[in-house]
């Protein structure tokens, strides 16, 4: 029987020294990859850091700290500073672009409001021209302001005291008035009454706010009915003695206090 020869050991490295040797390259290049990115241009970081410090003082250890190999220790506090720096940059930035488009927006309201002012004093002036010519001047006050033209009308020429019903002999009148705002019938009409500051309380009117409130229904009722004016386009409000355009201490100023003021509102700004 012949003998068999002794088996020859495998040619090359072991088997685990190879997977050692695997495992120390992969090491390796763990380690080049972490050190890859650890690494920092000392000089120029030194240089950025120096000029956050003059001009914007992040750091509270100036460019110095970091050339003496401080930001180690102090590295998380600046750096943290560091990011509320951005993000207050981030925040200045989005503010003045917010107040670059405020103020280009106020600019385009400015515009309109000018505008609007000047479209209400040429109506003024028609209004004013119409006033004239049916001898209205002394009994119909005009102005004006960038939201609607005004006519104020003298309570005592419409009402008779503590009563909110047209005379009679502020019927023509009214029909003037009526015939002056039917030219603007597409526009907003509001009609506000106004009284004096005297306390008044009758069967029919607890006190100033209801009589105003029933003097400005009156004149919307006249115009309703005997005008083209809309009726949704008309509305009517009392503001008793909170709005007083002239001095309650004097007989003159109550007079002046109580009134209707008929408002015609600009297209642009009709509530």
């Amino acid at each position: 029987m012949a003998k068999r020869k002794p088996e020859e050991p495998p040619k090359g490295a072991p088997a685990w020294q190879s997977t050692f040797a695997d495992l120390m390259n992969l090491l390796l290049c763990f380690f080049v990859m972490l050190f890859a990115m650890s690494t920092i241009d000392a000089q120029k970081f030194a240089l950025v850091a120096a000029s956050f410090s003059q001009t914007f003082s992040i750091f509270d250890s100036g460019g110095s700290s970091l050339l003496e190999g401080l930001l180690i220790n102090n590295g998380v506090s600046q750096l943290s500073q560091l990011d509320e720096y951005m993000n207050t940059m981030g925040q200045a930035a989005e503010s003045e672009v917010e107040s670059d488009e405020f103020k280009e927006f106020d600019e385009k309201v400015s515009d309109v409001q000018q505008e609007m002012l000047k479209q209400n004093e040429e109506l003024a002036e028609k209004i004013e021209e119409a006033i004239n010519e049916q001898n209205l001047e002394g009994d119909i006050d005009v102005d004006f302001t960038s939201q609607y033209v005004e006519l104020t009308l003298n309570g005592a020429l419409l009402f008779d005291s503590g009563k909110s019903e047209l005379k009679a002999e502020a019927l023509p009148l009214m029909e003037k008035v009526g015939v002056i705002l039917q030219k603007y019938a597409e526009s907003i009409i509001e009609v506000e009454g106004h009284t004096d500051n005297v306390p008044i309380h009758t069967a029919r009117f607890a006190n100033n706010n209801e009589l105003s409130s029933a003097r400005a229904l009156s004149v919307f009722d006249y115009l309703v009915e005997n005008t083209n004016l809309i009726p949704a386009n008309i509305k009517h409000s009392g503001r008793g003695e909170y709005i007083p355009v002239a001095d309650n201490s004097t007989p003159e100023g109550r007079a002046k206090n109580r009134r209707v003021e008929i408002k015609i509102y600009n297209p642009l700004a009709a509530p």
